[in-house]
Parts: C-alpha cells; structure tokens; sequence
C-alpha cells in the first residue's frame, strides 16, 4: 500500500474486553463512519498492516471495533497508539463542490488580490458551519468555510481562493 493513497482516521486507543476488541478514537464528522470500510490499515511509523473490520459497537464514550486475527486482549493491546488509515480509493465520490477534509488540508489560501495567507493546517467543526484554520509562521487566520468567503476551491492548482482580507 502506498503511504500517499492512505488518509489517516483514528487510532486505537487501548484493548476493550479478553477477546481481541479495540477501543478506537476516530477523527471523522461520524464516528461509526469507520465500519463502512471492510479493510484498516494500521501503522506506526509509516509501516502499514491491513486488517479486515468484522464487527463495530458505539459504547456510550468510545468506539469498539473488531478486525481479523486480532484474538486476544494481549494482542488488541499491542496496537495501542497505531494509527488507523483506510485507503483514498474507497471513498465515495464527491459532489460537486463537496470535498472531503483531508484533501484541504495542505492547499495555499490566497485572497483574490492574489495575497498569500499560508496553508490550510487544519479544519474546525463550529456547529453552523466548517472554518478553515490556515497558518503561515506564527500567523493564523480562521476564514468561515461558506460561499460568502471561499470563492474558488482548486484542487488541481491546490489552491484555494478567498474573499477575506490579510488583515481579518
């Protein structure tokens, strides 16, 4: 597998029960949107593994998941701190003017005078609607993820063009 076709999802937090179960911390708008995929890749290091997804549970303050060949309490608890990707290729498609996190993050932001704010280093989930953290150094800018603010979003140029101002 391809380091570059792998988006990061989560990692295992710690084992769950004596029969191979993993407590997971997933990094995805739904948690249990990780037990549509039927293969993980788990890693530390840039070393992957796949694992085929079995069984999934939603407890009150975790995420449980079950993978093949993951038995034991022992051997769920080896995997602590291993990251938890699933592979670009089996993501859904897009609509038009949809765009999944991972392929924002990293884009220059620039306004449409053409002025460099820095990158996209992160995404934050505000409850009306997604922002954009973007950083250039020490500089920050959180720029509202709505029509009104981002005019164009390129990804082809990696790019994405705003109506804002560097001193916002």
């Amino acid at each position: 597998m391809r380091n570059d076709d792998l988006v990061l999802m989560g990692y295992v937090r710690g084992a769950f029960g004596v029969r191979g179960w993993v407590k997971i911390h997933a990094d995805t708008e739904f948690a249990d949107s990780l037990f549509q995929y039927p293969v993980w890749w788990l890693g530390r290091d840039g070393q992957w593994s796949s694992y085929r997804f079995e069984e999934g549970a939603v407890q009150p303050k975790a995420l449980m998941a079950k993978l093949a060949g993951v038995d034991t309490r022992e051997a769920a608890e080896a995997m602590r701190g291993m990251q938890i990707a699933i592979s670009r290729s089996e993501f859904p498609d897009t609509d038009d003017d949809e765009y999944y996190w991972s392929d924002l993050i990293g884009l220059d932001v620039v306004n449409k005078d053409g002025q460099r704010f820095g990158q996209v280093a992160e995404l934050m989930e505000t409850g009306a609607n997604e922002v954009l953290v973007v950083r250039e150094g020490k500089s920050e800018w959180l720029i509202p993820f709505v029509g009104q603010f981002v005019l164009d979003v390129s990804l082809a140029d990696k790019r994405i063009t705003v109506d804002w101002n560097l001193d916002d």
